[in-house]
């Protein structure tokens, strides 16, 4: 069953949608504000955002780009009563997939929500053995599973999400600003030491019982992932 948030503050509106959607067959959830519809999109997996302009909290141009940055495949439809071309451009160009007005018909919703899910599929087809790897290190982001040296490792989602990052950066140094950035999506507090304590959560489970180590601490720049 397809997943599709739904970030609208007209109360009326989110529930109309939710409701048209699930006699669809999709599961929905709706967010109220742009500042929680951020943060859901970027924290859960949906196969699609519907997104309102004028949001309390955060405007919605901004969630649709900050969402893009982290999840550049993530299809977005934005939902305004600004029709002008000037908008349209507007929600486009900050990374909107399409662009619909309001009022409009639910069965015009629903075609374009199963057209930008078909491209969505076609431009990236699921696959259950997408496998990233490091030495004996391995990450099926299909099946979520981790292993290494052949034996299962059992990670939390944030530390899943963790290792996910030094993977897809592996053989590069990524400061603590980068990992709070990207992983938790906060602002970094230097005052902070979230990102040690899961560090080492982290090292406990892949690299402690384990003769190559493979996350290194660079002093004064961040971490890296790679044989040593």
């Amino acid at each position: 069953m397809k997943k599709i948030l739904i970030v609208e503050d007209d109360r009326r509106i989110a529930q109309n949608i939710f409701r048209g959607l699930a006699a669809e067959n999709f599961e929905a959830e709706i967010a109220y504000d742009g500042i929680t519809g951020k943060q859901l999109a970027l924290d859960k997996k949906f196969d699609l955002v519907l997104l309102d302009v004028n949001l309390p909290g955060m405007k919605g141009y901004d969630v649709c780009q900050q969402v893009r940055m982290y999840k550049p495949s993530l299809p977005i439809i934005m939902l305004t009563a600004y029709g002008e071309i000037e908008d349209k451009i507007e929600g486009l160009g900050r990374g909107a997939d399409d662009y619909i007005v309001k009022p409009f018909d639910f069965r015009e919703l629903m075609a374009r929500i199963n057209a930008a899910l078909r491209v969505s599929e076609l431009l990236n087809p699921e696959s259950t053995d997408k496998i990233l790897r490091i030495a004996d290190l391995e990450m099926n982001l299909g099946t979520k599973q981790v292993k290494r040296g052949g034996n299962a490792i059992d990670l939390t989602a944030k530390e899943f999400a963790l290792l996910e990052y030094f993977l897809l950066h592996r053989g590069r140094v990524v400061s603590k600003m980068d990992l709070a950035e990207h992983v938790w999506h906060l602002n970094f507090d230097p005052g902070t030491n979230v990102v040690e304590v899961y560090i080492n959560y982290l090292r406990k489970k892949v690299d402690k019982d384990y003769a190559t180590k493979l996350i290194h601490t660079r002093p004064g720049m961040g971490y890296i992932m790679k044989e040593e």
